[in-house]
């Protein structure tokens, strides 16, 4: 069993006290020793290694608090990507129908050409592609072109008579096509979950085969970026059968918390589905995840005030993906069944519905720590805190909101008074409420330090300093994707932090990120240390 003794530069352990000893000792894949120099090199066994850190930082390896793991690998090897800056270069829809029309041509007649991150915010036309546009790149291959945000999307004649609609239609629940206003002919537009059906999925058009490359490719890039413990964020049931198909005894290089859509259960827990759960150590089921509304750039997160500047007159505040007494329905359930929910509310109005849900199903059956979590929560108020901290909630911000989409909130979604308040880990803290902050992925790439620093600076991507009394610190923004982190999934105990008996996840940055926090954009991940071995290092 190989050890290592790490030396000679800031150590963050993001233990209870953030103390900062002189070394950590390792061993196979856990922490032996964290503490004074001479004291641990008393203690490590023959053949330890003395890795000198020549003033690097060490601390624990990031943690990400809600993605969704492989999709990054699934676009990256699969599909077309039609991001704008800055997050990618494609500035208008004529680019976007060139970039698809590339890709037809290289596809067989009667497959699909999938493009994804396309962000009408972001693109000159301010829209997203229409029916007529996707037929003229082809009128042989079902087209796919689905939006940033993951929540609405556009398709040709031939892939919305694959998905089964037509003008009769009628729109579900929490979701609709749109239809031109005269005639009733569908635009090509969806929008919802509901709506989007398997088409919303991140798995759509993934068989095995590719589910594992997709895997592997982000895998190798989470591993860059420090990362080595993910989310799966809302796993199908075909997701979970892809996961599931990993032997039980094999190490993927990776590990794993899956989020179980919450409408599976409780077949999933009791047995009666019938997906053979392997009991993978390296992949394991967490919470279960529910939704309330959709995403700001569609204007389909639920607001409790009308948009800045609403798109649809019709849905000034947004919209619900689920009905009230639907949505109580399953917190209940999934309380009652024992397990944490984690519940994506974007809007203020859809947070109280989620809030409003766990205080009467706590009623009914009180849990001294369910830890049920609201993702994104980016429009929080002080009273909702408040609630939240009463009633034993957290959060997961999505404070990489700030730089991507900052400038937009601040002219469009929310307006400057709303904007201001953006992800307000502050006001979180000032309230006892524990919290975590994420990117999304792949709506935003998992970038924990660039996440860190839109936490900490809190800057648009024009340069905006958008409501610098929601910054926390880099202590908290780094906590917060650590031992926070690891505390929203129940994980505390064995990642998170460098702690003797804990799995030995490390990273190591070229500089403490505590030091001119103000700079924290320049810090970099040096190497990867994944159960006590490196995983990745930085080529010089």
């Amino acid at each position: 069993m190989s050890s290592t003794l790490y030396f000679n530069g800031p150590i963050l352990t993001m233990d209870a006290d953030n103390s900062q000893p002189e070394a950590v000792l390792t061993s196979g894949e856990t922490i032996l020793a964290v503490g004074d120099l001479e004291g641990l090199r008393a203690l490590m066994p023959a053949g330890t290694i003395e890795q000198d850190l020549r003033g690097g930082c060490l601390m624990p390896a990031f943690i990400d608090p809600h993605g969704h793991f492989p999709d990054p690998g699934f676009i990256e090897l699969f599909r077309v990507n039609l991001a704008s800056a800055p997050r990618g270069d494609c500035r208008d829809i004529s680019t976007a129908l060139q970039r698809l029309a590339d890709k037809a041509r290289q596809t067989p007649k009667g497959e699909w050409v999938m493009g994804v991150s396309l962000d009408n915010t972001a693109i000159a036309e301010g829209r997203l592609p229409t029916r007529e546009e996707l037929d003229g790149v082809s009128t042989e291959h079902p087209i796919w072109v689905i939006h940033a945000s993951g929540h609405n999307g556009a398709a040709n004649s031939m892939a919305l008579q694959h998905h089964g609609v037509d003008k009769n239609t009628p729109d579900p629940v929490g979701g609709r096509f749109g239809r031109d206003p005269e005639t009733g002919r569908l635009t090509g537009l969806i929008e919802g979950i509901s709506a989007m059906g398997d088409m919303g999925n991140t798995d759509f058009l993934i068989d095995r085969d590719r589910f594992w490359q997709g895997f592997n490719a982000t895998r190798q890039e989470y591993l860059a970026h420090g990362v080595t413990y993910a989310q799966n964020a809302w796993a199908t049931r075909e997701m979970l059968d892809h996961f599931a198909s990993l032997p039980a005894e094999q190490d993927p290089g990776y590990d794993l918390v899956l989020l179980p859509i919450g409408e599976l259960e409780p077949e999933l827990s009791d047995g009666s589905s019938s997906l053979d759960w392997p009991g993978n150590p390296h992949i394991t089921l967490g919470p279960r995840k529910l939704f309330t509304d959709g995403a700001f750039q569609m204007q389909t997160a639920y607001l409790s005030k009308p948009y800045y500047k609403p798109i649809d007159p019709d849905f000034p505040q947004g919209m619900t993906y689920v009905t009230e007494q639907e949505h109580r329905f399953q917190v209940k359930k999934l309380h009652d069944l024992g397990h944490q929910i984690h519940c994506h509310c974007n809007g203020d109005a859809g947070a109280d519905m989620f809030i409003d849900a766990v205080e009467l199903a706590l009623k009914s059956n009180p849990r001294s720590d369910h830890r049920h979590t609201i993702i994104h929560g980016q429009t929080l108020r002080d009273d909702q805190l408040a609630r939240i901290a009463t009633l034993g909630m957290t959060v997961s911000f999505f404070s990489a909101h700030i730089y991507y989409w900052g400038d937009q909130h601040y002219s469009t979604f929310l307006g400057p008074e709303r904007a201001e308040r953006i992800s307000p880990a502050a006001s979180a803290e000032a309230h006892g409420v524990r919290y975590t902050i994420h990117n999304d992925a792949s709506v935003t790439p998992t970038r924990p330090i660039h996440l860190a620093n839109c936490a900490v600076n809190r800057m648009t991507a024009k340069g905006r300093q958008l409501g610098r009394g929601q910054a926390v610190s880099a202590l908290s923004a780094l906590r917060a994707q650590t031992i926070d982190a690891a505390w929203q999934v129940f994980q505390e105990r064995e990642r998170g932090s460098l702690e003797p008996g804990k799995i030995a996840d490390l990273v190591v940055l070229n500089r403490n990120p505590l030091v001119d926090s103000e700079k924290l954009d320049s810090c970099e991940v040096v190497s990867t240390i994944r159960r006590g071995a490196v995983v990745w290092t930085k080529q010089h």
